[in-house]
């Protein structure tokens, strides 16, 4: 049976509703499955013990089955082979009738790994075989209830040549033997329940490297790290992550885990980070492998945080799990938040917390205010997948997050500690997280519901007034929230504002009796008036410290504030975000004066704010460096009603020059107290140093003086490691003559051409360049033999790279980086619709942007609609970005 994905033009895909959920009809007790492993036909044979779900009403309705891909070969029910009139092969699966409320049921089928470049269900990564089954891939491996509140005990018999040694699966090997035609099997048993999308297969030639972790109660745990041999030397990282998350989530959330043994497979080929299977977690390589001579900082913070996340999900999403997909940010939400305290509490909590609401402002943002703007849980979806968004992610977090700032830390623990206790074992719903919360504390979170329910992102108005002779401070805060696609109207949120008063000097004030310097105003209404009494002086208000809600704050701040906000606050996130709103408004000005054809000029009070922060040796050494950032193209993007993308192009090209001129000195100066030899680690401290170092490197680079670029190809002639080569050959593409910086790009790829994460690195730095990433560059590396176009990370590394991070060329005035991203976009579809999906999002943008930009991006995407049979995938995400 073979799925018909195609979209015609006179019959559009049907959109699936949370308020239609209904229970599943029937059960799944015990799932048994064999597995015989060819790449052009693997047989599949299940057997399934089902019985009517007591909750679904009477009657013995026909049992459905979802099925994509098939090739249905036979149907037994209880033993008795069924004839093929004795079923109904459906376009996307099988309707069985049944006599019986309990029944075995046995289906043989084939699929092909070997063409399935979708990379959902079972398919090949180089030679090996693997899974991926969330959401809902497990139908391209067998006919299913493929839905995660049908949850079922699974045993998998894996069968394979010899030239697979390493077969494995979910829960704890039973058995393994030999066939007498030279095969070989393994049977693998989980005695957890789980749902389909759970499932996991690995086969492959594999080398590992084992250790163990005893748990709290003293179980001893194998752990196993599996990939090709040539990368067997990149795994201590992520084991060294992965048993620190072990630890962490048994003294943080009291969680223990708990099978014999937890296995992580590294894969080449793979749609996403990585999958929380139970027990056997498959990765995308670029997500566990690294050592210091090939990954960079960033990449090593990135694997700690994933492998912690993957594992902690092994409570928050497979112990509990989602009733169905509307709940998806019940696990990940709630799971990024745990992965985020998990590094924040391993590396610098500042440095995280800024990373993190960076990436919550710049794209979270657009996605609230574009054309896919949801809840965090939707009301309906065409295609699930679309819907594994930063909303359900990262501002899935901070809804978790504001519930741990409204409970405090021993509230929350308390909550979650009752949420496991109570759905151990279940599927439950985002209103059962909350209710455990409330009844754990004896608390009312309503309204809260509403940050469930309502897309969009907050806006804060704050006013303030002082009364001298009373020594009464009065703080005004209004909410609203824009309209968005299908909720013109908004209910008020519960906002917890985390703030504090700063005296003349920066010192914290006391605000209330008990002599607090900082504290959490709850915000209900549109409007409410907050009073602080006993105060000698005007204090000047700290708003929103630690981002303690999703939210854009408007407080009419003077350049003279800002720069005190800067020097003295003692919220080092605050610190950082009043550098980042300084920065924003010179940018606004300059964009203004561009847009007259007016000389441009930087005031000497920014300057002068940023040679402070530089010259500053108390201050942290990574805050440092994330205060010298100027705000990103697209972060002030973001914040532009009407985007003029040229001029905001020069505004901060010619900032980030002015700095480097006016500060290169003492650039050079801080960049050679930071240039030593040591030894590399990936400790915080080391990471903030090289973060710094490089930082100055960049900025000296942009004066593209010989002298600067004689610094960087230096470093990169003599770098120990990773970090420091990757960040000298990016400054020396963006900014070196032709000539140098074609000769260090070859040099690079011949040393590291055999390694695929760093090849991956190499062709990102090229198609993000400003300077030289052009679109006649990305076209020839799309055809460099590195390029391999089924590849997701390959994909995101030329094409996301260009029309994501590439903010100069990707916006050229003759909209021909539309159209490419367009072209590429149609050619993907009809490899992997997951990845096309995703690409096509540049430019669904296209009515925030001023002059022919946004008409030449609604071309594009015109292009595109127009295109005869689009995956479900791309056709949702692109005809609702056309209304």
């Amino acid at each position: 049976m073979t799925e018909d994905v195609s979209i015609m033009k006179d019959s559009q895909p049907e959109a699936i509703y949370l308020k239609d959920y209904q229970v599943p009809d029937y059960l799944v007790d015990a799932t048994d499955l064999h597995f015989e492993l060819e790449p052009k036909a693997t047989l599949v044979k299940s057997r399934l013990s089902i019985r009517r779900n007591p909750q679904a009403g009477s009657g013995l309705p026909p049992l459905l089955l979802d099925g994509v891909d098939l090739e249905l070969l036979s149907v037994s029910l209880d033993e008795t082979l069924l004839s093929t009139s004795e079923y109904q092969v459906l376009p996307e699966g099988l309707s069985i009738p049944v006599e019986k409320s309990e029944f075995q049921l046995e289906i043989h089928n084939r699929i092909k790994p070997e063409e399935n470049t979708s990379l959902e269900g079972l398919y090949l990564s180089n030679d090996m075989y693997c899974t991926q089954c969330e959401a809902e891939g497990f139908r391209k491996i067998t006919f299913y209830p493929d839905r995660p509140d049908v949850m079922s005990k699974f045993k998998t018999t894996i069968v394979a040549p010899m030239d697979h040694p390493i077969l494995l699966s979910n829960g704890n090997e039973i058995e393994r033997g030999l066939y007498e035609d030279g095969r070989q099997f393994v049977t693998w048993e989980d005695p957890f329940a789980k749902p389909a999308y759970l499932f996991a297969l690995v086969a492959g030639d594999l080398e590992y490297v084992e250790d163990s972790f005893t748990t709290t109660s003293g179980r001893k745990v194998k752990l196993q790290i599996f990939t090709e041999a040539k990368n067997i030397g990149k795994c201590d990282h992520a084991m060294r992550s992965l048993k620190n998350a072990m630890c962490w989530d048994e003294e943080t959330y009291g969680r223990e885990y708990d099978l014999d043994i937890f296995m992580v497979v590294a894969v080449d080929h793979f749609n996403v980070g990585a999958m929380e299977n139970k027990g056997l977690n498959i990765f995308n390589s670029a997500c566990v492998l690294a050592s210091p001579e090939t990954a960079t900082d960033s990449a090593f913070q990135s694997i700690e945080s994933i492998v912690g996340h993957e594992y902690f999900h092994n409570w928050s999403g497979n112990r509990v799990t989602c009733r169905d997909w509307f709940q998806l940010s019940l696990k990940e939400g709630f799971t990024v938040f745990r992965d985020a305290e998990f590094s924040a509490d391993l590396n610098s909590r500042a440095v995280k917390r800024i990373e993190d609401v960076s990436l919550l402002r710049t794209a979270q943002f657009a996605e609230d205010a574009g054309p896919m703007a949801h809840p965090i849980r939707p009301d309906s979806y065409i295609e699930i997948t679309n819907f594994y968004t930063l909303t359900i992610y990262e501002k899935g977090a901070e809804v978790v997050r504001m519930i741990h700032t409204l409970l405090g830390a021993e509230g929350f623990r308390k909550g979650s500690d009752l949420y496991f206790e109570r759905h151990d074992g279940y599927a439950v719903t985002c209103e059962d997280f909350v209710r455990a919360m409330e009844d754990a504390n004896q608390v009312d979170l309503q309204q809260f519901r509403n940050w469930y329910s309502q897309a969009g992102t907050p806006v804060l108005d704050v006013t303030d007034s002082f009364d001298q002779s009373k020594g009464k401070y009065r703080l005004i805060i209004r909410q609203s929230c824009p309209p968005s696609p299908g909720q013109e109207e908004k209910l008020p949120f519960h906002l917890p504002i985390k703030i504090g008063l700063l005296g003349a000097d920066g010192a914290d004030l006391a605000i209330n009796e008990q002599g607090d310097t900082e504290t959490v105003l709850q915000l209900k209404e549109n409007e409410q008036v907050f009073e602080f009494s006993g105060l000698a002086e005007k204090p000047l208000p700290s708003l929103l410290r630690g981002f303690s809600a999703p939210v854009k704050i408007r407080y009419d701040y003077s350049t003279e504030q800002l720069l005190f906000l800067m020097r003295k606050d003692t919220d080092t996130f605050n610190r950082w975000d009043a550098s980042q709103r300084l920065a924003l408004n010179a940018l606004s000005d300059l964009q203004a004066t561009f847009r007259k054809g007016e000389e441009l000029q930087v005031q000497a009070s920014l300057i002068s704010a940023y040679r402070e922060v530089l010259q500053d040796k108390e201050l942290d050494l990574a805050l440092v460096a994330e205060i010298l950032q100027l705000p990103s193209e697209q972060f002030i993007a973001e914040e532009s009603s009407s985007i003029d993308a040229e001029a905001i192009i020069a505004a901060r090209e010619f900032v980030r020059k002015a700095i480097a001129v006016e500060l290169f000195d003492e650039f050079h100066k801080r960049y050679l107290e930071l240039n030593t030899n040591k030894t590399y680690s990936p400790n915080a401290s080391d990471i903030a140093q090289r973060r710094l170092k490089n930082t100055c490197l960049s900025y000296m680079c942009v004066t593209e003086t010989e002298d600067a670029l004689d610094i960087a190809q230096t470093q990169f002639e003599t770098a120990g490691n990773m970090t420091d080569s990757a960040a000298a050959l990016a400054v020396i593409i963006n900014h070196a003559a032709e000539k140098r910086a074609q000769d260090l790009i070859r040099e690079f790829y011949e040393r590291w051409k055999a390694d695929t994460q760093v090849v991956e690195l190499w062709l990102s730095q090229q198609s993000c360049s400003p300077k030289r990433g052009t679109l006649e560059n990305v076209r020839a590396l799309m055809q460099h033999p590195a390029f391999e176009m089924k590849n997701p990370n390959k994909v995101r590394s030329v094409i996301g790279g260009f029309a994501n991070r590439n903010f100069k060329q990707f916006h050229k005035k003759d909209g021909s980086g539309f159209e490419f991203v367009a072209e590429q976009v149609l050619a993907l579809d009809k490899l992997n619709p997951q990845i096309s999906a995703r690409m096509v999002i540049p430019i669904t943008r296209w009515k925030k942007y001023s002059g022919d930009l946004g008409g030449k991006m609604r071309a594009a995407l015109q292009k595109i609609s127009d295109s005869e049979d689009l995956s479900k995938d791309l056709f949702e995400v692109v005809s609702k970005s056309l209304i």
